[in-house]
C-alpha cells in the first residue's frame, strides 16, 4: 500500500502520509479515513462527500505531478531553512535523506515547480556554489501556515 503512494508523491516514506490524509479529508469536509487490517491486509477506507457524484461520476482529478494540496512537514522545513538561500546538503539533512539525486528529484524539483523555490544559479544546476531559496510565493506560503496554527 506505501510503495503506490510513495510513488504518486503522496507520502514521503512508507507510513508519513496517514496524518496528512485524515488533514485533507478534513479540510475537505469528508469523514475521517477508516484504517483496518484484515486477514493479515491493510485496508484504508476513503468516503465521498455527501450528496456525492451524480451517476456514478468522479468529481475532477487534482492535476498531477507537483506537491500536494498543502505541503508536508518536511517541505514546510525545507522552506523555512532556504528563507536566505541554503545548500542542497543542509536541506538534505532537515528531511533525514542521504540519496542527493533522489531528493533532488522527489523533494525539491516539485517545490520548485509549484513556485515555492528558486535555485540561486538556475543557468547551472549542478554548480557548486549552487543554493536554493524560498520565492515570494513560498514565504506567502509559510506566512499562510504560521496563520492556520494560531
Amino acid at each position: 500500500m506505501a510503495e503506490p503512494l510513495f510513488l504518486a508523491r503522496y507520502i514521503e516514506k512508507a507510513g508519513t502520509g496517514t496524518l496528512d490524509m485524515i488533514d485533507l479529508c478534513a479540510q475537505a469536509g469528508l469523514a475521517t479515513p477508516a484504517f483496518r487490517q484484515d486477514g493479515g491486509q491493510f485496508v484504508l477506507t476513503l468516503w465521498r462527500p455527501q450528496g456525492g457524484a451524480v451517476g456514478g461520476e468522479l468529481p475532477p482529478a487534482a492535476p498531477s505531478g507537483g506537491t500536494k494540496l498543502a505541503p508536508s512537514r518536511d517541505q514546510v522545513r525545507i522552506l523555512a531553512k532556504a528563507s536566505n538561500g541554503v545548500a542542497l546538503t543542509e536541506l538534505m539533512q532537515v528531511a533525514k535523506r542521504s540519496d542527493r539525486t533522489k531528493f533532488r528529484h522527489q523533494v525539491i524539483q516539485p517545490l520548485i515547480q509549484d513556485g515555492w523555490l528558486e535555485m540561486t544559479h538556475p543557468q547551472s544546476p549542478r554548480s557548486p556554489q549552487q543554493k536554493y531559496r524560498l520565492t515570494a510565493q513560498g514565504q506567502a506560503l509559510l506566512d499562510e501556515q504560521a496563520k492556520g496554527k494560531k
